[in-house]
């Protein structure tokens, strides 16, 4: 669940199977207080209902269009209503989910809930669109991060992989072995951040996690890089001091290369 600002108002975004859903029950109440009264008279409305059949049509086998023919032909009478719940059991609508609770409320398929912003106010409409692709690129951004980290856990294995069969003797215990680890974790940090864990820990005592969960996308792709070369440089038996050395000056090359491409990409 996520929430987006539009126009000072909080309108809450949901994935269910996989696909973005809006709270229109959030839009709603840039209008009003009343929402369950707005949505209503939205979906009475005969060009909304041929939207929401044509949209069924389209996306949904399971559409029964007979039950929405029906309430085409009544559309527009006096006593017509119609709700979200109504729609849903009639005709089996996926474009519409009700959920209860301390989160309930009305959610839409993104295009429904875009068609029922231009209901409310056209100016809401471009703003609620504005703010959605801003969350998307967002959540981009975040998924190529977690991507970069999740591959520096892979490296790490093969770099402790390394340290296992080079640095450790057989007759060291488990703690013994821990510190080694440690250290050589260690060696990475200062190559790339100029600091190891502890010190690290000590400068930022409120947050929670390790000076790689902050990493930039930047510096974990460096760090991937230095993990492989790392274990490369543990099996030609260099010394932790000549490592530390080659694997600084290689991040500072690295890190200026990433860096004048990711500037170049911004003109």
């Amino acid at each position: 669940m996520a929430k987006i600002k539009v126009i000072n108002t909080e309108v809450t975004v949901v994935v269910i199977n996989n696909t973005d859903y809006i709270s229109i029950t959030d839009i709603a109440k840039h209008k009003t207080d009343d929402t369950s009264a707005t949505i209503g008279n939205w979906m009475r409305n005969r060009n909304t209902l041929e939207f929401l059949g044509l949209w069924e049509t389209l996306y949904n086998s399971n559409f029964k269009p007979l039950e929405f023919e029906g309430f085409k032909k009544e559309a527009g009478l006096n006593a017509f209503t119609m709700s979200p719940q109504k729609w849903i059991n009639a005709t089996d609508a996926i474009g519409f989910v009700s959920k209860s609770g301390r989160y309930g409320g009305t959610f839409t398929h993104k295009d429904i809930a875009f068609k029922f912003a231009s209901w409310i106010s056209v100016e809401f409409e471009l703003y609620i669109v504005k703010e959605f692709q801003r969350l998307k690129e967002e959540e981009q951004k975040h998924i190529g991060w977690s991507a970069h980290r999740e591959l520096t856990k892979i490296n790490y294995r093969i770099h402790k992989d390394a340290i296992k069969h080079n640095l450790i003797p057989r007759t060291l215990t488990a703690l013994q072995i821990s510190i080694v680890y440690a250290n050589e974790a260690d060696v990475l940090n200062m190559a790339l951040f100029g600091i190891i864990a502890k010190q690290w820990r000590e400068l930022n005592p409120d947050l929670k996690g390790n000076i790689r969960d902050y990493a930039s996308i930047n510096e974990l792709i460096c760090l991937s890089n230095l993990e492989n070369l790392n274990a490369l440089f543990i099996n030609e038996n260099l010394s932790q001091k000549e490592r530390l050395v080659k694997l600084n000056q290689i991040a500072i090359q690295q890190m200026s290369i990433l860096k004048a491409v990711e500037n170049k990409k911004l003109k």
